[in-house]
């Protein structure tokens, strides 16, 4: 199956090759920096499996909770955070789940995990039926 996606302006486009994602809402504080929100929504995908199709993105490199790499990639244009590769996850690459195209924002209408729950806001609740971790991994 195909996914694709881009930024907001479509000057950084990209494809999946995958049969699935796991759904994952990041909660950690660099998340919250990253996206200028409480937290990341992520379709979390084999690293082999996505490919930018259109534009260079540009990046930017934060030390994460672990003390490992977290880079994050977004168009020098318009802004739009694209996707992440974290150290910790070497083989997978976390996409921006609201740079998916056809609906895919929605992450299949389910959330499979959240990641550092230790850091979600209190106005904010576990998503049901998804697995809760206090911090990665």
């Amino acid at each position: 199956m195909t996914f694709t996606g881009s930024c907001m302006c479509g000057g950084v486009a990209y494809a999946i090759e995958a049969d699935k994602y796991t759904a994952a809402l990041c909660h950690c504080l660099d998340c919250q920096k990253w996206s200028g929100g409480a937290f990341t929504s992520n379709a979390v995908v084999p690293r082999t499996s996505f490919k930018v199709t259109k534009g260079t993105p540009s990046s930017y490199e934060a030390v994460g909770n672990s003390g490992k790499i977290n880079k994050h990639f977004f168009c020098p244009t318009c802004g739009s955070g694209v996707y992440t590769e974290l150290e910790v996850l070497a083989d997978m690459t976390c996409v921006k789940a609201g740079t998916l195209d056809n609906g895919e924002a929605n992450l299949g209408g389910k959330v499979d995990i959240e990641f550092y729950v230790k850091d979600r806001p209190s106005y904010l609740h576990a998503v049901e039926g998804a697995k809760q971790e206090p911090m990665f991994g």
